[in-house]
């Protein structure tokens, strides 16, 4: 009895270490099973708790009249499905008869509860079934992003979702991005796991980086093309107007319109082009737009005003050229100038990192969800990365992006150097790699002369 009393001490004392230092192996050994236990136990008289029952059915009712039996006790939505996962548990519920997908997300925060668990979240994944995710543990406070995520053309893993999922960056379904948040909130953190997770795909990389390029020419090597200042901005993004129309020409002559031809193989944009002629995809990241935005003089209004039709006609014609914004700012509204918002209208991704004011979430969310605008305003300071992804269907998701350094996302575009396309239309642009000489004499200090 001694033996066994310091073995149960000493599991104890074990899960009581994990689940303090590392959440993600506790849940894996003991969670997983208490909470399964306390889920099934507990599940009648949540679900009843929550207001998620419906009265017996009149047959029953009758049955017991008849049978002189008690009256039949509530109807809770019947199990499909509990399946245990890396940070939680899935249950899949299929709904009685008058109950709406609507009733459990409203009760969402009182399963959570009534479960004991750290976060719960629901979707329909059909017309009568449910899908509620469950997280164990904060899965937001220390990233780990999953040894295995999905592969697709166009398609990055960039972040990691508070129930638990992996959220992706999929240009295909979401051509257009918009990425704000204040300085210190995670936008370049955010931005180095996006072209570290391009780098490897057959992509090519432009970027556009006003703040003489610490951000992005660091990664120059995988890059395609690059611009530091304004007026090689202007220049590259004209540069890609003219790609597009190029794209578009090779697209109509192999249309394939013909009487034989099926309707599916008729091309419409370059992923309906045969592998051996399909143009290069180009992805474009703008560090800091509004750089590009603003003027003091009346030249720089007038390269300000052809700047932002290059970006609204690439926003609006782009997508089936293959050619994807990604633009990041820490505001995005309409003292920005003319043209924004028609901008801003055609970038359906939105992620927002922590903001200052309400008006900046609003410029973000304010036309999709109130709900996601009230979160965004929520992220507290010390928590950088955590971010607030939206699109324009209306839902949203609290994400974080695991820590990625500089060093990190260069020695991933150094890896994968070789494989940065050459676009003929961007050739001038392409960055000179070179070593640059050291300056170790502080800024307010002149060297010494030599001899």
């Amino acid at each position: 009895m001694t033996w066994f009393m310091v073995a149960v001490v000493v599991v104890v004392a074990a899960a009581g270490l994990l689940r303090w230092r590392r959440p993600a192996r506790y849940w894996l050994t003991f969670g997983v099973v208490v909470a399964t236990v306390r889920i099934l136990v507990r599940y009648a008289s949540g679900m009843d708790a929550c207001g998620l029952t419906v009265p017996p059915s009149r047959w029953r009712l009758a049955l017991a009249r008849v049978a002189n039996r008690p009256v039949p006790d509530s109807r809770v939505p019947r199990i499909l499905r509990l399946r245990p996962t890396r940070t939680g548990l899935v249950l899949r519920l299929k709904l009685r008869p008058g109950q709406d997908a609507f009733d459990v997300s409203a009760a969402t925060d009182r399963l959570r509860h009534s479960f004991g668990m750290y976060g719960v979240t629901s979707r329909e994944v059909r017309s009568g079934v449910v899908e509620v995710r469950m997280t164990g543990y904060d899965v937001l406070k220390q990233v780990q992003m999953p040894a295995k995520t999905e592969e697709r053309p166009m398609r990055v893993p960039v972040a990691l979702r508070e129930d638990g999922s992996v959220h992706y960056r999929d240009y295909r379904a979401v051509p257009h991005g918009l990425t704000l948040g204040a300085t210190e909130s995670g936008k370049s953190v955010y931005q180095r796991n996006l072209v570290a997770g391009l780098a490897p795909m057959d992509v090519a990389l432009v970027g556009i980086d006003c703040k003489q390029g610490v951000e992005l020419f660091p990664l120059a090597r995988r890059f395609s093309a690059l611009a530091d200042n304004p007026d090689t901005a202007l220049e590259l993004l004209e540069a890609l107007v003219e790609h597009m129309g190029e794209v578009y020409q090779l697209i109509r002559a192999e249309q394939r319109i013909s009487v034989a031809v099926p309707d599916a193989e008729i091309a419409a944009d370059i992923w309906d082009l045969p592998d051996d002629i399909r143009p290069v995809p180009v992805v474009v990241l703008v560090d800091e737009v509004a750089e590009l935005a603003l003027f003091a003089s009346r030249e720089e209004e007038k390269r300000r005003d052809r700047i932002i039709t290059a970006l609204v006609r690439l926003a609006q014609l782009g997508r089936a050229a293959g050619i994807y914004l990604e633009i990041c700012g820490q505001r995005f509204g309409s003292e920005l100038g003319k043209g924004i918002t028609m901008l801003r209208a055609q970038l359906t991704g939105r992620t927002a990192h922590r903001v200052n004011d309400e008006t900046s979430a609003n410029m973000a969310f304010g036309d999709i969800s109130p709900d996601a605008v009230l979160a965004a305003i929520q992220i507290p300071a010390e928590t950088r990365g955590i971010a607030i992804a939206g699109d324009s269907t209306g839902g949203w998701h609290r994400i974080r992006a695991p820590h990625t350094s500089l060093r990190q996302a260069v020695n991933i575009c150094n890896k994968y150097a070789d494989r940065t396309p050459d676009v003929p239309a961007l050739e001038a642009y392409r960055p000179a790699v070179a070593v640059l000489p050291s300056a170790r004499v502080p800024l307010s200090k002149t060297a010494p002369a030599t001899a």
